[in-house]
């Protein structure tokens, strides 16, 4: 399950993603917004890229390739909560709106979910503007929700139904 857009593939992972899986999880400045600290090593990423490719996310959880090389992912790990990251060199390039477009456009495409949901960190200004953007709307906020190597991170909750991703303006 391969889908392209004007600038990227979205694909399942494969075992050969390993390195640059590696160089976006292992990236400090990737990870401020995840759900674990940054990987330490190879063999960390090469568990997470395990579950990964034998999850096969249904087609919903794929890596976000970008001229032949991996440079994050995107998807539904646990439909319908949306997550995503991105190496930083490719940030503030409109590559994340076209990933989740896509991902969402599978979502909806594919299964009966009545609505996509996101948990974003509140202090993650892009990404609340990226969603926000796509018509997610606000549902709830939440504190101390994730402990991320020993630092408690808050939440703001969104969802985005159905109904309104397909009438939505479309640029």
């Amino acid at each position: 399950m391969r889908i392209e857009t004007a600038r990227l593939v979205l694909r399942p992972a494969r075992e050969d993603d390993l390195a640059d899986m590696h160089a976006v999880l292992s990236d400090p400045l990737a990870m401020r917004w995840w759900s674990t600290p940054p990987h330490v090593d190879l063999d960390q990423t090469r568990e997470w890229l395990a579950a990964m490719v034998a999850g096969g996310g249904a087609g919903l959880d794929l890596v976000i390739e970008r001229d032949g090389r991996v440079i994050g992912k995107v998807g539904f790990y646990r439909p319908p909560d949306l997550g995503y990251i991105l190496h930083p060199d490719h940030w503030g390039q409109g590559l994340a709106t076209e990933a989740l477009t896509a991902a969402l456009d599978r979502l909806f495409a594919t299964t009966d979910h009545a609505q996509a949901t996101a948990d974003i960190d509140p202090d993650n200004a892009a990404s609340l503007r990226v969603i926000q953007k796509l018509g997610f709307t606000r549902t709830g906020v939440a504190e101390r929700t994730w402990n991320v190597g020993g630092e408690w991170k808050d939440s703001v909750y969104f969802a985005l139904s159905r109904g309104d991703w397909h009438t939505r303006a479309r640029p």
